[in-house]
């Protein structure tokens, strides 16, 4: 029997792959086999993220690959440059992770404000970053899987799709705009390129990011009144560490899913299932 899990040699693109997150992950991928290309706008962090996986590869002995490629999610025009190296390259396109997003303060709404404060110019910013840097590189990165007649296309949703949390205003209704246009793309694809196309996102719980750092811990590494928070709502009473997200990503793009599309698969400790 086929190994359904193999993704050995799979090309797999990865937007915003220079965060935490995104690092963990390709490095992880990598070691199993896959050629990752990671996309980002940092071009130090991705050459110091090239070099730490390719080390890791040679030490044991793994058969994956990995590059950086700069880029601009809001930007077709690069995006498309972006692709065509990589079909000149690899030939084809396996699975697609949108990791792209970010926040900012303007989109938030502090204890100490309230929605009247909020920024609206940068509030469209989040929605852009966030939902339109997710929509610009599924159309980018659809077309070759239409034209194999397979592919695997993997979102980031979060916490703030689910459930109202405070503060984060333009972040929350980015996700939740995510896990819908995950939903729909599912069925578009679907119904129109065939059930080799699968569309599918990952909702992690809370990771400590350079995003979140400052929000969830004090300079002495002790939670703020925030992040004890989140972890009297985690039943596992801890942050996630940022390899607990590979498996489920492993599974969404390989052959053990073939019959899974339009999910939001939680990663999240049990905080979305917590209730008093």
């Amino acid at each position: 029997m086929n190994n359904l899990f193999d993704i050995n040699s799979n090309v797999t693109v990865i937007t915003g792959g220079t965060g935490v997150l995104g690092r963990a992950i390709a490095k992880y991928l990598a070691l199993n086999g896959a050629k990752v290309i990671i996309l980002g706008r940092k071009e130090e962090i991705g050459a110091e993220i090239v070099a730490d996986t390719e080390a890791a590869i040679k030490n044991e002995g793994a058969k994956g690959t990995i590059e950086f490629l700069k880029t601009d999610v809001m930007d077709r025009e690069v995006l498309e440059g972006n692709l065509a190296y990589i079909l000149a390259k690899y030939g084809r396109i396996d699975t697609l992770l949108n990791a792209a997003g970010g926040n900012m303060p303007g989109a938030t709404i502090a204890p100490d404000k309230t929605v009247f404060d909020l920024d609206p110019a940068q509030f469209q910013r989040v929605l852009d970053l966030n939902l339109t840097g997710t929509v610009i590189p599924t159309q980018v990165f659809l077309k070759p899987m239409v034209e194999q007649g397979k592919g695997a296309i993997i979102n980031f949703s979060s916490m703030a799709a689910f459930r109202p949390l405070t503060r984060v205003c333009g972040y929350a209704a980015a996700k939740a705009g995510i896990s819908n246009f995950t939903a729909y793309m599912a069925t578009e694809c679907a119904k129109k390129f065939g059930e080799g196309i699968r569309v599918n996102a990952i909702a992690p719980g809370f990771f400590i990011t350079e995003q979140n750092r400052t929000l969830l811990t004090n300079p002495d590494g002790t939670y703020t009144e925030r992040g004890n928070d989140i972890l009297r709502q985690t039943p596992f009473g801890r942050m996630g560490q940022a390899e607990e997200l590979c498996g489920t990503i492993h599974y969404l793009m390989s052959e053990a899913s073939r019959f899974v599309t339009g999910t939001v698969a939680i990663v999240d400790g049990g905080f979305n299932a917590f209730t008093l």
